[in-house]
């Protein structure tokens, strides 16, 4: 009888301890399996200067239309100090400058040396994510404030090119997506940061920029629909910082608070996001695009309710 019950205990524990790997086997599996790509491409347009605040008079309805047909927020935020290189590094590096080290309007090099040095001799960008996870895809950089060059790892780049107007930066940008369809593009405008500047922001000369601006979206828009990528493609438009009279870099919302529009036909039109933005989520969502997996150190997150359909 006790070597009945023995081996009944014997085989209730081995059933059990199967059962016990196989679903720690199982969870496991889950939990690295690789992340989705949702788009073959993704277009990053950066406005230099682009205060959410111009969306109240501006005349911009290529930029409405994204947001129509879209999601959006005219509540996110820059980082502190709301300037220039401070913020795109952010951007597109995942984190803020407390990890990242550049801390000023043209920081060139980290002020604050960095957490982490990737093979870039930097903090890791999104292009050096999908350098090393997807090393066939292209990607490229254009850009007409030269600030930019410092902030990317231009030997992971297939296009590294600083335009004299944001003109040649859209046409040299377009040329590029259309010709290499690449994984990602960054297309920086200096405009309508140099009229807050030489003018003052909230001006009629500031939203004569803010305007041309969207007319140079249009024309990105219009390039993608006649050659067949606009479907595979998600956009993603943005800003450093906003401004206040002839500056920027302070604390107030005037400066920190940016637009965040995404668009895509992957992607459901959710309209006005409730999610709390920081510039930093942006290379995080671009990972999630792309189905890249998001390192530890970096400090962004997807803005998952992007991709969230409503239920009916």
């Amino acid at each position: 009888m006790k070597s009945t019950r023995l081996k009944k205990h014997l085989n209730r524990f081995l059933v059990t301890f199967i059962c016990i790997g196989i679903f720690t086997s199982c969870q496991s599996s889950i939990e690295k399996e690789k992340p989705k790509q949702i788009v073959k491409h993704v277009i990053l347009i950066g406005s230099d200067g682009f205060g959410a605040y111009a969306f109240k008079k501006a005349k911009i309805p290529n930029l409405r239309k994204l947001m129509e047909k879209g999601s959006y927020s005219l509540s996110a935020r820059a980082v502190l100090p709301s300037s220039s290189a401070v913020n795109w590094a952010s951007m597109i590096m995942g984190s803020g400058p407390e990890l990242h080290g550049y801390t000023e309007w043209g920081s060139k090099t980290p002020e604050l040396p960095s957490k982490v040095i990737g093979k870039g001799n930097i903090y890791p960008t999104i292009f050096s994510l999908i350098d090393e996870q997807l090393p066939n895809a292209k990607k490229g950089v254009s850009y007409t404030w030269g600030g930019i060059g410092y902030l990317f790892e231009k030997d992971m780049v297939d296009l590294d090119f600083n335009g004299k107007s944001d003109e040649a930066t859209k046409d040299k940008a377009l040329k590029f997506f259309v010709r290499e369809k690449p994984a990602l593009t960054f297309i920086h405008f200096d405009e309508p940061d140099s009229a807050g500047h030489n003018i003052g922001h909230d001006t009629p000369e500031y939203y004569e920029a803010v305007e041309k601006i969207d007319i140079l979206i249009g024309d990105i828009i219009s390039t993608l629909k006649k050659n067949n990528l606009l479907d595979d493609t998600a956009i993603i438009f943005s800003s450093d910082h906003g401004g206040i009279d002839k500056g920027h870099g302070g604390k107030t919302l005037l400066e920190v608070e940016i637009p965040w529009i995404i668009h895509g036909k992957n992607l459901p039109p959710k309209g006005q996001l409730n999610s709390s933005i920081v510039t930093y989520d942006t290379a995080t969502t671009i990972a999630h695009l792309l189905g890249i997996e998001i390192p530890a150190f970096w400090r962004g997150k997807s803005i998952n309710e992007v991709f969230e359909k409503d239920e009916k």
